[in-house]
């Protein structure tokens, strides 16, 4: 049976409610904080009589018992982030007010003390039950009347890496709350309003199935659901008891690991398992091609059903979790010696850096989950080769997709030599010679050239480290001073030829003013590259070789460079 209820805040916090230990951390922030403050406080100015909606939760009904004292609770399933808000901001106006009433009502909705007379247990309003340490730091920074006072920004400053995300959150929206009302003074007028006249919607079920149901399609105001939240809560319903704190534990050890980009993993796990192209949303990609596909009898006319490629429930979390750890052991490598970590290192550094998509990881996944550390050097090195090329040519993004999916398809059935052979089959390297020899600045890939080429020449004895800011910077300039040396060494033609190929490029750790950029070489190798190229290897090669840049000059270093790329894509 569904449920749903408005209330006012104030009969919000007349119910019980858990935080259970499947949900994701706190994760509200200062923008989220600030935009609550000023909605609430512009609502009230308009008109305190006002109603204001500030959202939904949904909620799975429980029957309790604490100290013989049986009640109904409320685990939350989707609007934690809002409650939690709500709870944190009544704490924070309790230790602020010199109004009796005020004290009073705030003291009540943050813990209610056992009433025997009312069958009422003693216990926090909301308890979380997500960690420990933020139990913990409830107890010792909110529960009690005057304890948000102690959250400072010292406190703040003495969290470590390992301090619970939630703790942290907590502690930095306490301080904002309290400073909003110190600059602002009206926390008892804004108490009044948000006890007595902000509305939220509640919709429960006792069935945990139903109430998870309704959480995947209601939306959030404030941090949006990703597609994540919802893949997470839909195959929560069909985990036990027993194996659901786990399973939620290593799934927010997954979110934690890769933030904002969890969703784009989860794709590079769509991909292992679909092998085409997607064509939906994730979260219908999961449900229609993975949960249940289907595929259409054209003879018969009919459309039917195919055993799942991954079964909903445990068997997700498990397969998550274990390609965390599979992506973990790749990038953050430490199996391997120290010459392997670092050249497996470094080319996984340069491809991350200078690839525009990362279909590339999908297989890169896959190949890892079958055949482990075998021959993974070669293979990465292989991909690398394949992958770009299909960039180079300038095969569409569906044809390099396709592609894709067939060196998948080929690690499924063929062994770590045949993947790798088939890889290094896949280039035409006289097809490869003409795209190297043709002008490369301006087109997308030029970077990924460039940093392929240093990656080659830095080596694998250090770890290849690229700066967050790379430009591309011709020697010969584009448009050369009337009166250079630049006009006597190239002519018209020569300068057309050779300004935007390979061997006239070179990478700056910055963007150096352009107006410096048309400089004599001498000039411009002193005062406009000195300094920015201490990162890359090939920058620092070709103005330590070449005292003059000619014709001569830059045939000769075009040709070097060609040949160290050409003989990379072959290897």
């Amino acid at each position: 049976m569904i449920e749903s209820e408005k209330l006012y805040v104030g009969e919000v916090f007349g119910k019980w409610f858990r935080i259970p230990e499947y949900q994701r951390p706190y994760v509200w922030g200062k923008d989220q904080i600030a935009e609550l403050l000023q909605d609430l406080s512009d609502a009230m100015n308009r008109d305190e009589n006002a109603q204001y909606f500030l959202g939904s939760m949904v909620l799975q009904k429980k029957t309790s018992e604490k100290n013989n004292t049986k009640y109904i609770e409320y685990d939350v399933l989707d609007g934690q982030q809002r409650l939690t808000t709500l709870f944190l901001l009544i704490s924070v106006i309790r230790d602020l007010t010199e109004n009796e009433d005020c004290l009073k009502t705030c003291k009540e909705i943050i813990f209610q003390k056992k009433n025997l007379f009312t069958n009422t247990p003693e216990r926090l309003r909301v308890v979380f039950d997500i960690r420990q340490e933020v139990k913990d730091f409830i107890d010792d920074y909110v529960k009690e009347e005057k304890s948000t006072l102690k959250v400072t920004s010292s406190l703040i400053q003495s969290y470590g890496k390992d301090t619970d995300l939630s703790v942290i959150n907590m502690s930095k929206n306490i301080v904002q709350i309290r400073e909003y009302f110190q600059e602002h003074q009206n926390f008892d007028q804004f108490a009044i309003f948000l006890i007595n006249n902000v509305l939220m919607i509640y919709v429960g079920s006792e069935e945990l199935d139903d109430a998870f149901r309704l959480f995947t399609v209601m939306n959030n105001r404030g941090v949006k659901l990703r597609s994540s939240d919802i893949l997470k809560a839909s195959n929560l319903a069909l985990v036990s008891a027993d194996e659901r704190i786990k399973a939620a534990k290593n799934w927010e050890e997954a979110e934690n690991y890769f933030g904002e980009d969890f969703d784009e993993f989860l794709s590079h796990l769509r991909s292992i398992l679909v092998k085409k192209k997607a064509t939906v949303s994730l979260l219908k990609e999961y449900e229609d091609n993975i949960y249940a596909p289907k595929e259409y009898d054209r003879s018969n006319k009919i459309t039917k059903n195919l055993p799942p490629l991954l079964n909903k429930g445990i068997d997700t979390f498990n397969f998550v979790d274990k390609y965390r750890k599979h992506y973990i052991e790749i990038f953050d490598n430490h199996h391997y010696e120290l010459s392997k970590s670092f050249e497996l290192n470094n080319l996984l550094i340069m491809m991350k850096a200078g690839f525009e998509s990362d279909f590339w990881i999908a297989p890169l996944l896959k190949y890892y989950d079958k055949f482990g550390n075998h021959e993974l050097i070669d293979f990465v090195k292989s991909l690398d080769n394949a992958f770009a090329y299909d960039w180079l040519v300038g095969l569409t993004p569906t044809s390099r997709i396709e592609n894709v999916n067939h060196w998948m398809e080929a690690i499924d059935s063929k062994t770590s030599e045949e993947v790798i052979m088939l890889l290094k089959g896949h280039i035409d390297q006289t097809e490869l010679a003409l795209e190297l020899d043709k002008k490369i600045y301006g087109r997308r890939a030029a970077k990924y050239l460039m940093l392929k080429l240093d990656c080659i020449l830095h080596g694998h004895t250090t770890k290849l480290d690229f700066p967050s800011t790379i430009s591309i910077e011709h020697i010969l300039p584009q448009t050369p001073k009337v009166d250079s040396q630049w006009l006597q060494d190239f002519t018209e033609e020569e300068r057309d030829y050779a300004k935007d190929r390979l061997g006239n490029l070179v990478l700056l750790s910055r963007r150096k003013n352009s107006s410096q950029n048309n400089r004599d070489y001498a000039d411009k190798k002193q005062k406009y590259f000195q300094g920015n190229i201490e990162l890359f290897s090939n920058s620092i090669r070709i103005f330590q070789q070449y005292a003059t840049w000619t014709v001569t000059d830059f045939s000769k270093n075009h040709a070097y460079v060609k040949t160290k790329l050409l003989e990379h894509f072959s290897s």
